[in-house]
């Protein structure tokens, strides 16, 4: 991590969804990569204590300065308080990394209205919140990045996650809508889209006993917070990990005459294949 050194040694960064997963992840790799301050935001206050030990106790991490914040990214008035508490105590910061988000499986028929409304306001909602919480403060200093991490569910609806793969599409228009605004701004915007990554997102009961059986195609969580940091000193839009899978987006884009019924097909199988699965131990 020691190439990134000069690029985030000045640098203030918060990161949302930073308990566990990618979040957590991401604050290691920019405390080892030199940040001056790692803000961590989560809504659960005993994982934050226990990463901001981790960073505190790294070897890596040097003289990073580190705070934690509870705060539940889809409530606005906790977010519009984050912000305040942030801004108040830092002045300002320099990279914002809006990871925060959960996902519920299973077909739209058999989810509540609730549980639609609850990913839409977690992924999408929060990720906007927290972007016009701290945008004014970064086109006022004419600097700034901010990273959303979307999904590659965001360009390719997935079966049993239609709810998960909304929230995700609405994350890459509202960036790219957010792109051309900032043009000539100095503050810059990139977009991450992972395929899955093996992470607890799918310890949710939603999933059942069993993850989904292409989940042997997974991402390690450092394979994302490496692009991350990647997209922090980036000027693309949106950066796909891996990068092949890109390939298969632009044929879908493109030709969704030809992949859309195999994705389809693969999809519905394992949807079918879980909840089978549940019902067998229900």
């Amino acid at each position: 991590m020691r190439p990134h050194y000069n690029k985030f040694g000045d640098k203030i960064v918060l990161i949302t969804g930073a308990s566990h997963g990618i979040g957590k992840q991401t604050a290691l790799e920019f405390a080892s990569a030199g940040a001056k301050v790692v803000i961590l935001v989560a809504r659960t206050e005993s994982k934050l204590v226990e990463l901001e030990s981790i960073i505190r106790g790294g070897t890596e991490a040097g003289k990073v300065i580190v705070a934690s914040y509870r705060c539940d990214v889809s409530n606005k008035r906790e977010v519009a308080d984050l912000a305040q508490n942030v801004i108040d105590k830092f002045g300002y910061i320099d990279i914002l990394v809006n990871n925060a988000g959960i996902g519920i499986y299973g077909k739209v028929e058999e989810q509540t209205a609730e549980e639609l409304e609850l990913v839409m306001r977690t992924n999408y909602l929060g990720t906007a919140y927290c972007t016009k919480a701290f945008l004014g403060s970064m086109l006022h200093r004419r600097s700034g990045h901010i990273v959303n991490v979307a999904s590659v569910a965001g360009s390719i609806g997935v079966a049993g996650m239609a709810g998960y793969s909304a929230s995700k599409y609405a994350i890459l228009g509202f960036s790219e809508s957010l792109y051309h605004e900032l043009h000539g701004t100095g503050v810059e915007i990139t977009v991450v889209s992972p395929i899955g990554v093996k992470t607890d997102f799918f310890n949710h009961i939603s999933f059942g006993p069993n993850k989904p059986n292409y989940a042997g195609f997974f991402l390690q969580p450092q394979t994302v917070s490496k692009a991350i940091l990647q997209a922090s000193c980036s000027s693309r839009l949106e950066i796909i990990v891996p990068f092949y899978i890109r390939a298969g987006v632009w044929i879908k884009q493109t030709f969704p005459y030809l992949l859309n019924p195999l994705i389809g097909w693969l999809f519905r199988r394992q949807l079918n294949k879980s909840k089978r699965a549940v019902s067998d131990t229900s």
